[in-house]
């Protein structure tokens, strides 16, 4: 009577918990990609091809020794790493950069995009990092609960359960609460091998591609293909607090997925 959409091997072997937990993960992700690249289409924000070179790599340097200092198994810097974390959240201010706005350095092939967020702008920034995964996983819920509780089977029930059970703070996830009382540095990344520049450029910041990766490197405007679009992404998001200022530093590194990545 019904068609039943089809499952891979790897899907049907995972427990309701796992399944439940891989989608929350590619929820969290995207959450965080929309709450940091969105604010050209939500608040006004500007990209702003004006971040010098020098200054660029100085701080590609020093985001990849914050991520070598710390434990594979936690986002929590060590002390010994407090200093170069607090240099760069409040780069903006010592280099008389805009908070908000999206700083970007390129050359052909590869793009670096900073962005500071300091006081209500972090608190902004939370709370559009929760409704976009809350908005996420209700629109899942509802669409499993449609496809899937006809069936019945104890393994599909178990599943739409666990769901329903689903309840994330993502300022709790992102340590928000022990970064203000601890005065805690925290880093954490997510990376993409192949990132669709269109799909960041026109849905998540309503932009030309162009503004992003400059004209020499941007897709086509008819009929680009898959190598045209790809490039490889990696997002660090740096966290901490400085004179009871709640702080936070994105550092965005993209380059084309045939050339050798960073």
């Amino acid at each position: 009577m019904f068609d039943e959409p089809e499952e891979s091997p790897e899907e049907t072997a995972l427990s309701a918990d796992d399944r439940v937990k891989d989608k929350t993960d590619e929820f969290r992700m995207a959450a965080e990609l929309f709450a940091v690249f969105e604010a050209t289409r939500k608040f006004d924000a500007q990209i702003r091809p004006d971040l010098d070179r020098d200054l660029a790599r100085e701080i590609q340097r020093t985001m990849g020794r914050l991520e070598k200092a710390k434990k594979p198994d936690s986002p929590v810097l060590p002390e010994g790493s407090a200093a170069d974390a607090a240099t760069l959240l409040d780069m903006a201010n010592a280099k008389d950069l805009t908070s908000g706005d999206y700083h970007v350095h390129r050359r052909p092939g590869e793009v670096m995009i900073v962005r500071w967020l300091r006081a209500d702008e972090v608190e902004t920034f939370y709370e559009r990092l929760q409704a976009h995964f809350d908005a996420a996983m209700e629109g899942f819920r509802e669409e499993e609960r449609q496809q899937q509780a006809w069936k019945q089977d104890p393994k599909t029930l178990a599943f739409l359960d666990a769901l329903d059970k689903v309840e994330v703070k993502m300022a709790d996830r992102y340590l928000r609460p022990l970064i203000r009382t601890h005065n805690l540095y925290v880093l954490s990344t997510q990376a993409a091998d192949e990132l669709n520049i269109n799909y960041l450029a026109d849905y998540v910041m309503s932009v030309p591609a162009s503004e992003i990766v400059g004209s020499a490197s941007a897709p086509p405007d008819e009929a680009p293909t898959e190598r045209d679009l790809a490039w490889f992404f990696k997002l660090f998001t740096l966290r901490g607090m400085k004179d009871g200022i709640e702080q936070m530093c994105f550092f965005a590194f993209l380059q084309k997925s045939d050339e050798n990545a960073w």
